[in-house]
This record gives structure tokens, C-alpha cells and sequence, in this order.
């Protein structure tokens, strides 16, 4: 095999639990990314990278001068070390599974990977295919994107006779969370432009995404004893289901695909006296996502209007931007990707992301940042697959990224 420490690498990896933690007060957002950063450090070190440093935001940063004056531009590349707190990533245990058959993968507590759901499975017959056990998430999101860039920078560093431009690797934590680009110091990094490693199946190339809002609903009721409540009560858990009954049917994440946007229930909590609610919001337009956000004020007002007091608060955040705002205007960073994955027999699919990634906020940072492929598939939970063909090609396309 070309690169004979990559699976190696990802399974470490993944054996490691990174999961980030919504409203934690700290930075990272869990302690076990800050131990994952020093592991990670140690590797680049070993490696042969210079001025590796991890901040103590847990930042991972590292560097490799350029061995040409032809090349001058400054390239990075990005992956998040946390995983997904949807899904437990504690005790992971790989499965690897040589020359894939096309057939059923039967993991535990009755999790069937099956080529009749997932039909991209049987593209992958013959391949070298890495699953969970089935009671966790595997972690590929995004530890293969962190081995991949690994891979790719012992290669370059171990043949020399390979000419390349400066680069760069930055590995983030609290992506998962929304907050991988918080303390990314962007004048540090020092890049041109970078390139996150955090996509999905072989050939996906991303330069587009959501904009990006959350919502919180804040409800006061009424709490009086049941048996006399009649005039007097308002249960705030009734407000909060009538709020959730007026939001579009058809507009939610079940409902919707390709460039349609959502609303995303992702939070309830409610009693009689208070509730809350809280949604993400979505759409490939700001002006798409304007008027989903004048919708749900709109449910709001038109429940206040019905009492008194004015039971709901509504409070409206925006989270990421559509990268495609900044990379229309700097097409030679796209192009010098799809001339990588020309070069490494890679089909490149141009598929706009229904989500974000880091890249999504350093755009808007002045680090235009588009997504490359990692080969992983069903991300965030038991059902998460990865080829480890598809991870040989992403490490190619890093590769030639930087010897164009």
C-alpha cells in the first residue's frame, strides 16, 4: 500500500473519544480535545513539521517551508478533532472489513448497514471498509480528515525530491459545536487560502453551504393549581406545542434535499411555567434565510397578540455565512482543487454542502476555505462508514494540491 500508515493512523485515532459539548463554558468545549491536541502535536512533531504549537484553545498548528521558488503560494489544510455529541464516541471499537462483498454489514444492537438503504455501498465492492461496532459513532467525521492530511504531509516530508509550495495544518476543535473558527487566528496561520478535509464520499468537492441561524423561544406561562386554573392558568408547554404546530410541514430536514432550506427542531424543553424552544434554521440564500426568520417572528407575534402579557421572547442569532459569497470571487482556488483531484484520477463532484464546516466563517475571516472530500458516509452515528480506498485518494488530492 502507497501509504502504509494511514489505516494505522485513523484507527488510533477514532479510539480516542473528542466529542464536544453544546454550552460548555470552556474552550475547548471538553478537556479530552485538549489531550487529543497533544497527541496530535507529538505526531506532526514526529513527522518532521516545523513550528508546531498547540494554543490554549487547543488549536493545532504546524508548517512546512516551501523547497521551491516557483510555488509561492501558502496552503493550508483543516480538520476538526471533535466529534459529533449526537452520538456517543466513548470506546469506540473499528471493524474493519477487507475486500467488501457487496452485502449486508450486521453490527451489534441490531445496526444493519445495508447496500438497500445505502446504495453507495455498492460502489465500494472490493474495498477495505472501516465501521463502528455498532453501539457508537465511528469518528470519521472528521479523524479521517485528520489522518488523510497526516498521511499526506509524512509522504511529502519523506521524498523530497518532491517539489511544493509552502503549507500549513491547522487541526480545530469544537467544530461539531459551531465554534471551530472562534479562536482560529487566522494572521498566525499565516495562509493564503486553505482547504478543510470534512467531506463526504470520493470526488466531493464543496465551495457553497448554508447561511446559518439559531433560535431560541423563551415562553412564560401561568402556573396556578389545576383545580381552580380555569381564566387564571397559562401553561407555557401548550405555547410551546402550538409554536411547533405553526412552523411549515414540509419545510423541516425530513422534508426537504438538495438546495431547499430548513427549520430543525432541535431542542424542547417545557412545564407549565416555562419552556423553551430551539430551532436551527437554513437556507442557501441570506434572503431565503430572512424570511425564515420572519416567519418564526411572525408565529410569535401572532400568539402574543392573544394574551396579555406577551409569553414569548424570540431571539434570533446568526451562525455561519454561504462561503460561496467569497469563493465566487476567487475562482483560481477551486480550480487549482479540481485540477488536484484531475491528477489523482478523482472525478470531482461540485455538491453544495446542507450544513457547514470551518470553512463556512474563516471565508468570511479573509481565509477563503473550500471543502474537500474525506470519503466518509452517514456521519453521527452507529450507521458511519469510511473507505480506506477513498482515504488513499483524498491524500493524493492533498498532495497534488500543493505541487501544482
Amino acid at each position: 500500500m502507497k501509504y502504509e500508515n494511514l489505516l494505522n493512523t485513523f484507527i488510533e485515532l477514532v479510539k480516542i473519544d473528542t466529542s464536544s459539548k453544546p454550552h460548555s463554558n470552556t474552550v475547548p468545549s471538553t478537556l479530552k480535545q485538549l489531550k487529543m491536541a497533544e497527541i496530535l502535536e507529538e505526531k506532526l512533531k514526529n513527522i518532521g513539521m516545523e513550528d508546531v504549537s498547540v494554543s490554549k484553545y487547543g488549536y493545532v498548528t504546524g508548517k512546512i517551508n516551501a523547497n521551491t521558488e516557483k510555488l509561492t503560494d501558502k496552503i493550508g489544510f483543516i480538520a476538526h478533532m471533535d466529534t459529533s455529541p449526537e452520538y456517543s464516541g466513548k470506546n469506540v471499537q473499528p471493524q474493519i472489513i477487507h475486500n467488501y462483498d457487496g452485502e449486508d454489514i450486521i453490527l451489534k444492537d441490531k445496526i444493519i448497514i445495508s447496500p438497500k438503504q445505502f446504495p453507495y455501498l455498492l460502489t465500494l465492492k472490493g474495498q477495505t471498509i472501516i465501521t463502528a461496532d455498532g453501539t457508537t459513532l465511528l469518528g470519521a467525521d472528521d479523524k479521517a480528515g485528520i489522518a488523510e492530511i497526516i498521511t499526506a504531509i509524512e509522504y511529502i516530508i519523506n521524498n523530497p525530491n518532491i517539489t511544493h509550495c509552502e503549507i500549513h495544518v491547522c487541526f480545530t476543535p469544537d467544530e461539531e459545536i459551531g465554534k471551530g473558527a472562534d479562536y482560529f487566528d487566522v494572521d498566525k496561520f499565516g495562509c493564503d487560502y486553505a482547504y478543510t478535509i470534512d467531506g463526504g464520499e470520493l470526488g466531493e468537492l464543496n465551495y457553497e453551504t448554508f447561511n446559518a441561524s439559531h433560535c431560541c423561544i423563551n415562553i412564560k406561562g401561568k402556573s396556578v393549581h389545576p383545580g381552580s386554573a380555569k381564566g387564571v392558568m397559562v401553561n407555557a408547554a401548550n405555547i410551546a406545542s402550538e409554536f411547533i404546530s405553526m412552523i411549515p410541514k414540509l419545510e423541516t430536514p425530513e422534508n426537504t434535499d438538495k438546495k431547499e432550506g430548513f427549520y430543525h427542531l432541535i431542542n424542547i424543553n417545557a412545564e407549565v411555567s416555562s419552556a423553551k424552544v430551539e430551532y436551527i434554521i437554513r437556507d442557501f440564500t441570506k434572503e431565503g434565510l430572512n424570511k425564515k426568520k420572519e416567519v418564526l417572528r411572525k408565529i410569535a407575534d401572532n400568539i402574543n397578540e392573544r394574551y396579555a402579557f406577551n409569553p414569548i421572547n424570540i431571539d434570533i442569532k446568526d451562525e455561519y455565512e454561504n462561503m460561496y459569497e467569497i469563493l465566487k470571487n476567487k475562482e483560481y482556488i477551486i480550480e487549482r482543487a479540481k485540477k488536484a483531484y484531475a491528477n489523482s484520477g478523482v472525478n470531482a463532484k461540485i455538491v453544495p454542502v446542507r450544513g457547514g464546516t470551518d470553512g463556512s466563517r474563516l471565508s468570511f475571516m479573509n481565509l477563503p476555505c473550500p471543502n474537500i472530500f474525506t470519503g466518509g458516509q452517514n456521519f453521527h452515528g452507529p450507521y458511519e462508514y469510511i473507505s480506506l480506498e477513498s482515504m488513499e485518494k483524498a491524500v493524493d488530492v492533498i498532495i497534488n494540491t500543493v505541487i501544482l
